[in-house]
């Protein structure tokens, strides 16, 4: 149950591209995220009215990494590169994690999962179109989006959340409420959602973003980082998945291919490896199970 609840935050996240393909391509990309981010907060205090266990100044700055400044960077770059570069770049999340727990806390990474992270970024590779042309500055800004959520996740961690829920519709609410100074300078006047949208838009706020954000939280407090980086690859699957399904969108061999490494590397996360692996890995890599601080 705990890796079903897991696997909600990548599968829903993956329904976003062919979402906005099919029912969100005339509105700015600025303003659907402010319908995203802010009715789902609001909707979570409604269920939830509580003030939030950590103090202010961590809830701001959350609220910032996960939702305001991630946000703003991904749609940045979605102006400046095509949807399939952005999602393998952020398909990096599992790489991230290994090079802060190296980098901040001289955990030297454990040959399982630098192994699993590396297979799994190369599928993800795959499933990149060849002729896409790379912008540096788009480039940047989705992995420095990708490097906040690693970043934010393990303070989430480390903290003293307290309830998972009321810490999830602070976020999305502050987060929500930041983006409206950027998507007024960037679009203009706030642009209500057409009649036509509002099932895209619901879809977006509530499973998307309320359910999706929820399922993150409580998954990395009980499964650990580096369990759910790997699962995090699962995004980009599920969007190019959907474009083929939805949007008549195809895939050639070598997307294919990246599709199975992805899953080779998502099962061999949870097989019993040989016990030398196991010493080696345990000697090396401290967070191999899950059970970490960062």
């Amino acid at each position: 149950m705990p890796f079903l609840i897991a696997l909600l935050a990548p599968v829903f996240w993956g329904t976003t591209y062919a979402l906005v393909s099919l029912y969100l391509k005339d509105m700015s990309p600025f303003w659907v995220a402010v319908w995203r981010a802010l009715p789902a907060g609001i909707l979570l205090l409604v269920l939830r009215p509580k003030l939030p266990h950590l103090p202010w100044r961590k809830i701001i700055l959350l609220a910032f990494c996960n939702i305001g400044a991630f946000f703003a960077l991904l749609f940045i770059a979605a102006y400046r590169l095509p949807g399939a570069v952005a999602g393998t770049l952020g398909a990096t999340l599992p790489l991230m994690f290994i090079l802060l727990a190296w980098v901040l806390d001289r955990q030297r990474p454990g040959l399982k999962w630098l192994a699993l992270g590396l297979l799994g970024l190369s599928g993800v590779l795959m499933l990149l179109n060849p002729s896409a042309n790379l912008d540096p500055l788009g480039v940047a800004c989705v992995l420095l989006a990708t490097l906040l959520i690693a970043q934010s996740s393990r303070w989430m961690q480390r903290w003293d959340v307290g309830d998972l829920l009321t810490l999830t519709a602070w976020q999305l609410f502050l987060g929500g409420l930041m983006l409206i100074p950027l998507a007024w300078f960037m679009a203009g006047p706030p642009q209500l959602p057409p009649t036509t949208a509002f099932p895209a838009i619901a879809w977006l706020a509530i499973a998307n973003t309320a359910v999706a954000y929820w399922a993150w939280l409580w998954s990395l407090r009980r499964l650990g980082p580096q369990i759910m980086g790997m699962l995090a690859l699962t995004n980009p699957m599920v969007a190019v998945s959907l474009g083929v399904i939805l949007v008549g969108e195809s895939l050639d061999l070598q997307q294919w291919t990246g599709i199975a490494l992805i899953l080779s590397a998502l099962l061999l996360m949870k097989l019993p490896a040989r016990r030398w692996f196991n010493a080696l890995t345990a000697k090396r890599d401290p967070l191999a199970k899950g059970d970490t601080g960062a």
